[in-house]
Protein backbone atom coordinates (compact mmCIF):
# COMPACT_ATOMS: atom_id res chain seq x y z
CA UNK A 1 0.00 0.00 0.00
CA UNK A 2 2.94 1.90 0.94
CA UNK A 3 4.46 1.64 -2.40
CA UNK A 4 1.14 2.73 -3.83
CA UNK A 5 0.91 5.81 -2.47
CA UNK A 6 4.73 6.65 -3.56
CA UNK A 7 4.17 5.80 -7.11
CA UNK A 8 0.65 7.89 -7.32
CA UNK A 9 2.35 11.02 -5.33
CA UNK A 10 4.84 11.97 -8.05
CA UNK A 11 2.47 11.56 -10.69
CA UNK A 12 0.17 14.15 -9.19
CA UNK A 13 2.98 16.22 -8.36
CA UNK A 14 3.72 15.96 -11.72
CA UNK A 15 0.28 16.96 -13.38
CA UNK A 16 0.26 19.98 -11.03
CA UNK A 17 3.60 21.32 -12.73
CA UNK A 18 2.18 21.01 -16.09
CA UNK A 19 -1.10 22.69 -15.42
CA UNK A 20 1.29 25.84 -13.82
CA UNK A 21 2.80 25.71 -17.24
CA UNK A 22 0.86 26.28 -19.29
CA UNK A 23 -1.57 28.33 -17.66
CA UNK A 24 1.71 30.48 -17.27
CA UNK A 25 2.47 30.28 -21.06
CA UNK A 26 -1.54 31.16 -21.69
CA UNK A 27 -1.11 34.59 -19.41
CA UNK A 28 2.27 35.34 -21.41
CA UNK A 29 0.66 35.09 -24.95
CA UNK A 30 -2.29 36.97 -23.67
CA UNK A 31 -0.05 40.29 -22.75
CA UNK A 32 2.21 39.69 -26.05
CA UNK A 33 -1.27 40.02 -28.12
CA UNK A 34 -2.60 43.10 -26.49
CA UNK A 35 1.03 45.05 -26.36
CA UNK A 36 1.41 43.90 -30.51
CA UNK A 37 -1.96 45.28 -31.40
CA UNK A 38 -0.85 46.87 -34.10
CA UNK A 39 1.87 44.55 -35.35
CA UNK A 40 -1.00 41.66 -35.34
CA UNK A 41 -3.38 44.28 -37.80
CA UNK A 42 -0.28 44.73 -39.71
CA UNK A 43 -0.06 40.95 -40.50
CA UNK A 44 -3.63 40.37 -40.50
CA UNK A 45 -3.47 38.96 -44.29
CA UNK A 46 -1.10 36.11 -43.54
CA UNK A 47 -2.27 35.55 -40.20
CA UNK A 48 1.54 35.15 -38.53
CA UNK A 49 1.75 37.52 -35.48
CA UNK A 50 5.45 36.09 -34.74
CA UNK A 51 7.62 37.45 -37.70
CA UNK A 52 5.87 41.15 -36.35
CA UNK A 53 6.59 40.52 -32.29
CA UNK A 54 10.02 40.10 -33.57
CA UNK A 55 10.22 43.36 -35.86
CA UNK A 56 8.61 45.08 -32.85
CA UNK A 57 11.35 43.76 -30.26
CA UNK A 58 14.18 44.36 -33.06
CA UNK A 59 13.22 47.96 -33.43
CA UNK A 60 12.88 48.66 -29.83
CA UNK A 61 16.40 47.43 -29.76
CA UNK A 62 18.15 49.78 -32.40
CA UNK A 63 16.35 52.79 -30.87
CA UNK A 64 17.99 51.51 -27.49
CA UNK A 65 19.88 55.16 -27.47
CA UNK A 66 19.35 58.49 -26.61
CA UNK A 67 20.46 61.95 -28.20
CA UNK A 68 21.60 65.00 -26.38
CA UNK A 69 21.42 68.34 -27.72
CA UNK A 70 23.08 70.97 -26.30
CA UNK A 71 22.00 75.01 -26.95
CA UNK A 72 22.31 78.74 -26.04
CA UNK A 73 19.15 80.06 -23.50
CA UNK A 74 16.20 81.50 -24.02
CA UNK A 75 17.86 84.80 -23.65
CA UNK A 76 20.54 84.11 -26.17
CA UNK A 77 18.80 81.86 -29.01
CA UNK A 78 15.59 81.11 -28.16
CA UNK A 79 14.80 79.64 -31.55
CA UNK A 80 17.89 76.85 -30.52
CA UNK A 81 16.25 75.89 -27.25
CA UNK A 82 12.55 75.56 -29.07
CA UNK A 83 14.09 73.33 -32.35
CA UNK A 84 15.56 71.09 -29.12
CA UNK A 85 12.53 71.11 -26.92
CA UNK A 86 10.31 69.97 -30.52
CA UNK A 87 12.48 66.82 -31.02
CA UNK A 88 12.58 66.24 -27.18
CA UNK A 89 8.60 66.39 -27.32
CA UNK A 90 8.55 64.15 -30.30
CA UNK A 91 10.57 61.42 -29.25
CA UNK A 92 10.04 61.65 -25.50
CA UNK A 93 12.49 62.78 -22.35
CA UNK A 94 13.93 58.97 -22.19
CA UNK A 95 15.06 59.20 -25.87
CA UNK A 96 16.43 62.84 -25.47
CA UNK A 97 18.41 64.82 -23.42
CA UNK A 98 18.93 68.67 -23.54
CA UNK A 99 21.41 70.97 -21.96
CA UNK A 100 22.26 74.97 -22.07
CA UNK A 101 26.02 76.47 -22.18
CA UNK A 102 26.53 79.72 -20.36
CA UNK A 103 24.85 82.95 -21.64
CA UNK A 104 28.64 84.24 -21.01
CA UNK A 105 30.03 81.16 -22.20
CA UNK A 106 33.44 83.47 -23.09
CA UNK A 107 34.32 83.49 -19.56
CA UNK A 108 33.04 80.56 -18.76
CA UNK A 109 35.19 78.51 -21.44
CA UNK A 110 35.71 75.65 -19.25
CA UNK A 111 31.86 75.25 -17.79
CA UNK A 112 30.73 75.05 -21.15
CA UNK A 113 33.35 71.92 -22.50
CA UNK A 114 31.89 70.44 -19.16
CA UNK A 115 28.33 70.72 -20.16
CA UNK A 116 28.59 69.27 -23.34
CA UNK A 117 30.85 66.46 -22.30
CA UNK A 118 28.67 65.39 -19.19
CA UNK A 119 26.42 64.21 -21.73
CA UNK A 120 28.83 61.11 -22.43
CA UNK A 121 28.52 60.07 -18.97
CA UNK A 122 25.43 58.67 -20.11
CA UNK A 123 25.89 54.95 -22.13
CA UNK A 124 22.83 55.12 -23.63
CA UNK A 125 24.22 58.58 -25.62
CA UNK A 126 25.14 57.77 -28.80
CA UNK A 127 24.82 61.64 -30.46
CA UNK A 128 25.71 65.32 -29.05
CA UNK A 129 24.34 67.90 -31.12
CA UNK A 130 25.83 71.79 -30.35
CA UNK A 131 23.99 74.31 -31.55
CA UNK A 132 25.02 76.75 -31.79
CA UNK A 133 28.87 75.61 -31.74
CA UNK A 134 30.34 78.44 -29.59
CA UNK A 135 33.71 78.54 -28.37
CA UNK A 136 34.92 75.27 -26.52
CA UNK A 137 32.66 73.15 -28.81
CA UNK A 138 35.96 71.76 -30.17
CA UNK A 139 37.54 71.16 -27.39
CA UNK A 140 34.52 69.41 -25.98
CA UNK A 141 34.36 67.32 -28.56
CA UNK A 142 37.78 66.07 -28.64
CA UNK A 143 37.29 64.84 -25.29
CA UNK A 144 34.06 63.35 -26.04
CA UNK A 145 35.43 61.42 -28.76
CA UNK A 146 38.63 60.53 -26.09
CA UNK A 147 36.09 59.06 -23.50
CA UNK A 148 33.66 57.60 -26.32
CA UNK A 149 34.74 56.99 -29.87
CA UNK A 150 31.44 55.86 -30.62
CA UNK A 151 29.29 59.26 -29.69
CA UNK A 152 28.36 61.12 -33.04
CA UNK A 153 29.53 64.79 -32.64
CA UNK A 154 27.81 67.12 -34.45
CA UNK A 155 27.74 71.23 -34.94
CA UNK A 156 25.27 73.51 -35.84
CA UNK A 157 26.50 76.83 -36.92
CA UNK A 158 30.31 76.22 -35.82
CA UNK A 159 31.88 79.48 -34.53
CA UNK A 160 35.59 78.26 -34.54
CA UNK A 161 37.31 77.49 -37.84
CA UNK A 162 36.24 74.34 -39.67
CA UNK A 163 39.76 73.35 -40.16
CA UNK A 164 39.97 73.26 -35.98
CA UNK A 165 36.43 71.72 -35.13
CA UNK A 166 36.63 69.39 -38.73
CA UNK A 167 38.99 66.64 -36.66
CA UNK A 168 36.84 66.22 -34.05
CA UNK A 169 32.99 66.43 -35.52
CA UNK A 170 31.35 64.08 -37.52
CA UNK A 171 28.87 66.67 -38.97
CA UNK A 172 29.42 70.53 -39.32
CA UNK A 173 25.90 72.34 -40.65
CA UNK A 174 26.29 76.01 -41.05
CA UNK A 175 24.02 78.48 -42.77
CA UNK A 176 25.39 79.04 -46.26
CA UNK A 177 27.53 82.68 -45.45
CA UNK A 178 29.05 82.82 -48.43
CA UNK A 179 25.83 82.69 -50.61
CA UNK A 180 24.27 84.30 -48.12
CA UNK A 181 26.81 87.12 -48.42
CA UNK A 182 25.63 87.83 -52.14
CA UNK A 183 22.61 87.54 -51.84
CA UNK A 184 21.45 89.67 -48.65
CA UNK A 185 23.02 92.33 -50.34
CA UNK A 186 21.47 91.78 -53.94
CA UNK A 187 17.84 91.55 -52.08
CA UNK A 188 18.60 94.98 -50.70
CA UNK A 189 19.47 96.50 -53.66
CA UNK A 190 16.20 94.86 -55.31
CA UNK A 191 14.32 96.76 -52.83
CA UNK A 192 15.86 99.66 -53.56
CA UNK A 193 18.55 100.31 -51.04
CA UNK A 194 21.67 102.25 -51.28
CA UNK A 195 23.19 101.66 -48.12
CA UNK A 196 24.43 98.26 -46.58
CA UNK A 197 25.16 99.02 -42.64
CA UNK A 198 26.64 96.01 -40.93
CA UNK A 199 26.47 95.76 -37.56
CA UNK A 200 29.12 93.62 -35.12
CA UNK A 201 31.53 93.59 -32.91
CA UNK A 202 35.29 91.92 -32.62
CA UNK A 203 34.76 88.61 -31.32
CA UNK A 204 32.32 88.29 -33.70
CA UNK A 205 34.55 89.26 -36.58
CA UNK A 206 37.54 87.28 -35.62
CA UNK A 207 35.74 84.31 -36.98
CA UNK A 208 36.33 82.67 -40.28
CA UNK A 209 32.64 82.41 -41.44
CA UNK A 210 31.81 86.22 -40.03
CA UNK A 211 34.81 87.89 -41.49
CA UNK A 212 34.32 85.99 -44.79
CA UNK A 213 30.91 87.05 -45.03
CA UNK A 214 32.01 90.83 -44.24
CA UNK A 215 34.44 91.02 -47.56
CA UNK A 216 31.32 89.28 -49.93
CA UNK A 217 29.48 91.94 -48.59
CA UNK A 218 31.52 94.28 -49.36
CA UNK A 219 32.31 93.22 -52.60
CA UNK A 220 28.79 92.52 -53.45
CA UNK A 221 28.35 96.10 -52.50
CA UNK A 222 30.84 97.20 -54.97
CA UNK A 223 28.96 95.03 -57.78
CA UNK A 224 25.83 96.80 -57.26
CA UNK A 225 27.39 100.45 -57.00
CA UNK A 226 25.67 100.73 -52.75
CA UNK A 227 27.49 102.10 -49.81
CA UNK A 228 29.08 99.66 -47.00
CA UNK A 229 29.16 100.85 -43.60
CA UNK A 230 30.07 99.42 -40.28
CA UNK A 231 28.67 100.12 -36.48
CA UNK A 232 30.17 98.13 -33.52
CA UNK A 233 27.62 97.42 -31.06
CA UNK A 234 28.61 95.58 -27.17
CA UNK A 235 29.03 92.37 -27.17
CA UNK A 236 26.51 90.73 -25.01
CA UNK A 237 29.03 88.04 -23.59
CA UNK A 238 31.10 91.16 -21.80
CA UNK A 239 30.01 92.77 -18.87
CA UNK A 240 27.18 94.77 -20.20
CA UNK A 241 25.29 91.85 -20.81
CA UNK A 242 22.15 91.02 -22.88
CA UNK A 243 20.26 94.23 -21.53
CA UNK A 244 23.03 96.71 -21.76
CA UNK A 245 24.24 95.41 -25.43
CA UNK A 246 20.20 95.66 -26.68
CA UNK A 247 19.61 99.00 -24.99
CA UNK A 248 22.88 100.28 -26.79
CA UNK A 249 21.26 99.33 -29.98
CA UNK A 250 18.37 101.00 -28.94
CA UNK A 251 19.63 104.29 -28.94
CA UNK A 252 21.69 104.61 -31.63
CA UNK A 253 18.89 103.96 -33.92
CA UNK A 254 17.70 106.99 -34.68
CA UNK A 255 21.38 108.44 -35.04
CA UNK A 256 22.23 105.39 -37.82
CA UNK A 257 18.96 106.32 -39.57
CA UNK A 258 19.68 109.69 -39.93
CA UNK A 259 23.23 109.45 -40.82
CA UNK A 260 22.75 107.14 -44.11
CA UNK A 261 19.36 107.78 -45.05
CA UNK A 262 16.18 106.02 -45.08
CA UNK A 263 17.16 103.32 -47.89
CA UNK A 264 19.64 101.72 -45.86
CA UNK A 265 19.22 98.01 -45.00
CA UNK A 266 20.87 96.97 -41.63
CA UNK A 267 22.48 93.58 -40.46
CA UNK A 268 23.86 92.61 -37.40
CA UNK A 269 25.91 89.50 -35.96
CA UNK A 270 24.52 88.79 -32.74
CA UNK A 271 20.48 87.11 -31.79
CA UNK A 272 20.58 89.98 -29.12
CA UNK A 273 20.64 92.41 -31.10
CA UNK A 274 17.93 91.58 -33.30
CA UNK A 275 14.92 92.31 -31.79
CA UNK A 276 15.54 96.52 -30.82
CA UNK A 277 16.86 96.51 -34.54
CA UNK A 278 14.15 95.51 -35.66
CA UNK A 279 11.82 97.60 -33.35
CA UNK A 280 13.89 100.92 -34.01
CA UNK A 281 14.19 100.37 -37.58
CA UNK A 282 10.00 100.13 -37.92
CA UNK A 283 9.81 103.16 -36.03
CA UNK A 284 12.35 105.32 -37.48
CA UNK A 285 12.92 103.65 -41.16
CA UNK A 286 15.44 101.61 -43.03
CA UNK A 287 15.29 97.90 -43.86
CA UNK A 288 16.09 94.91 -42.30
CA UNK A 289 16.45 92.06 -45.24
CA UNK A 290 17.09 88.97 -42.47
CA UNK A 291 18.41 88.20 -39.19
CA UNK A 292 21.84 86.09 -39.23
CA UNK A 293 20.26 83.54 -37.99
CA UNK A 294 16.58 83.96 -39.90
CA UNK A 295 13.62 83.47 -38.44
CA UNK A 296 10.06 85.04 -37.97
CA UNK A 297 10.71 84.10 -34.60
CA UNK A 298 14.19 86.06 -34.11
CA UNK A 299 13.40 89.32 -32.99
CA UNK A 300 10.09 89.73 -34.38
CA UNK A 301 7.83 88.72 -31.57
CA UNK A 302 9.58 90.89 -28.49
CA UNK A 303 9.87 93.86 -31.06
CA UNK A 304 6.45 93.64 -31.97
CA UNK A 305 4.97 92.88 -28.85
CA UNK A 306 3.25 89.73 -29.98
CA UNK A 307 1.92 86.97 -27.78
CA UNK A 308 2.14 83.94 -30.00
CA UNK A 309 0.95 81.33 -27.00
CA UNK A 310 -0.14 78.16 -28.69
CA UNK A 311 1.45 78.79 -32.06
CA UNK A 312 5.18 77.19 -31.06
CA UNK A 313 6.34 75.66 -33.98
CA UNK A 314 3.79 76.41 -36.37
CA UNK A 315 5.92 78.75 -38.59
CA UNK A 316 2.84 79.20 -41.47
CA UNK A 317 1.02 80.58 -38.17
CA UNK A 318 4.20 82.79 -36.69
CA UNK A 319 4.68 84.25 -40.13
CA UNK A 320 1.36 85.48 -40.94
CA UNK A 321 0.90 86.80 -37.62
CA UNK A 322 4.32 88.85 -37.81
CA UNK A 323 3.38 89.75 -41.22
CA UNK A 324 -0.22 91.51 -40.44
CA UNK A 325 1.78 93.12 -37.02
CA UNK A 326 4.68 94.26 -39.66
CA UNK A 327 1.93 95.80 -41.76
CA UNK A 328 0.19 97.40 -39.29
CA UNK A 329 3.01 99.26 -37.86
CA UNK A 330 3.96 100.34 -42.04
CA UNK A 331 6.92 98.20 -42.48
CA UNK A 332 5.84 96.54 -45.18
CA UNK A 333 8.15 96.29 -48.15
CA UNK A 334 11.09 96.49 -45.61
CA UNK A 335 11.23 93.55 -43.65
CA UNK A 336 12.12 89.72 -44.15
CA UNK A 337 12.63 86.73 -42.21
CA UNK A 338 13.01 82.65 -43.71
CA UNK A 339 10.16 81.92 -43.22
CA UNK A 340 11.43 79.06 -40.93
CA UNK A 341 13.47 79.62 -38.23
CA UNK A 342 17.23 78.65 -38.78
CA UNK A 343 18.03 77.71 -35.50
CA UNK A 344 15.13 75.90 -34.86
CA UNK A 345 15.29 73.58 -37.51
CA UNK A 346 19.23 73.05 -36.89
CA UNK A 347 18.43 71.87 -33.71
CA UNK A 348 15.56 69.85 -34.07
CA UNK A 349 16.67 68.77 -37.88
CA UNK A 350 20.47 67.80 -37.10
CA UNK A 351 18.96 65.33 -34.22
CA UNK A 352 16.06 63.91 -36.39
CA UNK A 353 18.93 63.42 -39.30
CA UNK A 354 21.39 61.98 -36.31
CA UNK A 355 18.54 59.90 -35.41
CA UNK A 356 17.86 58.26 -38.57
CA UNK A 357 21.70 57.59 -39.26
CA UNK A 358 21.94 55.50 -35.98
CA UNK A 359 19.03 53.55 -37.13
CA UNK A 360 20.84 53.37 -40.39
CA UNK A 361 18.42 55.34 -42.75
CA UNK A 362 20.23 57.83 -43.50
CA UNK A 363 24.07 58.58 -44.51
CA UNK A 364 25.59 60.70 -42.25
CA UNK A 365 27.07 62.88 -44.78
CA UNK A 366 24.90 62.99 -47.49
CA UNK A 367 22.92 66.49 -48.17
CA UNK A 368 19.85 65.45 -49.60
CA UNK A 369 19.29 63.25 -45.90
CA UNK A 370 19.86 66.05 -44.16
CA UNK A 371 17.62 68.66 -45.72
CA UNK A 372 14.74 65.80 -45.58
CA UNK A 373 15.39 65.74 -41.72
CA UNK A 374 14.88 69.58 -41.50
CA UNK A 375 12.10 69.45 -44.02
CA UNK A 376 10.14 67.54 -41.08
CA UNK A 377 10.59 70.84 -39.14
CA UNK A 378 9.95 73.38 -41.98
CA UNK A 379 7.48 71.45 -44.60
CA UNK A 380 7.17 74.80 -46.42
CA UNK A 381 10.32 75.75 -46.94
CA UNK A 382 12.75 75.36 -49.79
CA UNK A 383 15.93 74.72 -49.15
CA UNK A 384 19.55 75.13 -50.76
CA UNK A 385 23.18 74.30 -49.97
CA UNK A 386 26.13 72.50 -51.06
CA UNK A 387 29.81 71.29 -49.48
CA UNK A 388 32.03 74.17 -47.93
CA UNK A 389 35.14 74.43 -50.23
CA UNK A 390 38.26 76.20 -48.35
CA UNK A 391 38.52 79.50 -50.32
CA UNK A 392 42.39 79.34 -49.71
CA UNK A 393 43.27 75.70 -50.94
CA UNK A 394 39.97 74.99 -53.19
CA UNK A 395 39.69 71.70 -50.85
CA UNK A 396 35.86 70.86 -50.27
CA UNK A 397 35.67 69.50 -47.33
CA UNK A 398 33.08 66.50 -47.33
CA UNK A 399 31.80 66.77 -43.44
CA UNK A 400 30.96 70.68 -43.57
CA UNK A 401 27.95 71.87 -45.39
CA UNK A 402 26.42 75.42 -45.76
CA UNK A 403 22.53 75.99 -45.77
CA UNK A 404 20.18 78.57 -46.83
CA UNK A 405 16.53 79.87 -47.51
CA UNK A 406 14.81 81.52 -49.59
CA UNK A 407 14.48 85.24 -48.39
CA UNK A 408 10.81 86.18 -47.41
CA UNK A 409 9.66 89.87 -47.53
CA UNK A 410 6.62 91.34 -45.44
CA UNK A 411 3.96 93.05 -47.29
CA UNK A 412 0.38 93.10 -48.39
CA UNK A 413 0.78 90.61 -50.22
CA UNK A 414 4.60 89.60 -48.82
CA UNK A 415 7.07 88.13 -51.58
CA UNK A 416 9.78 85.60 -51.82
CA UNK A 417 12.96 87.08 -53.59
CA UNK A 418 13.79 83.49 -55.17
CA UNK A 419 17.40 83.95 -53.43
CA UNK A 420 17.54 80.02 -53.71
CA UNK A 421 16.88 80.10 -57.52
CA UNK A 422 19.85 82.85 -57.92
CA UNK A 423 23.20 82.15 -58.99
CA UNK A 424 26.10 83.36 -57.13
CA UNK A 425 28.83 83.74 -59.00
CA UNK A 426 31.61 82.11 -58.55
CA UNK A 427 34.29 84.30 -57.93
CA UNK A 428 32.18 84.91 -54.31
CA UNK A 429 33.28 81.87 -53.07
CA UNK A 430 37.07 82.23 -53.01
CA UNK A 431 37.12 85.27 -51.34
CA UNK A 432 38.44 85.24 -48.07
Amino acid sequence: MKKKIFLIFPAILLMLMLAACAGSQESLSGNASQESTADTVETADTGDTSASDENAQEETDTEDFRIGIVTGSYAQSEDDRRGAEAFRDKYGADKVTLAIYPDNFTEEYDVTIQTIVNLADDPKIKAIIVNQAIEGTTDAFRKVKEKRPDILCIAGEAFEDFEDIRPYTDLVVNNDFVSRGYLIIKSAHDLGCDTFVHISFPRHLSYETYSRRVNIMKAACEEFGMTFAMEEAPDPTTDVGVPGAQAYVTEHIPEWVEKYGQNSAYFCTNDAHTEPLIKGLLEYGGYFIEADLPSPIMGYPGALDLDLTGADGDFEKITKEVEDAIVSGGGAGRFGTWTSSCGFTNSAGLAEHARNVLLGESSLTDLSDILSAYTVYSPETEWNGSKYTNAASGEVLDNIFLIYQDTYIFGDPGHYMGATKIRVPEEYFTIE
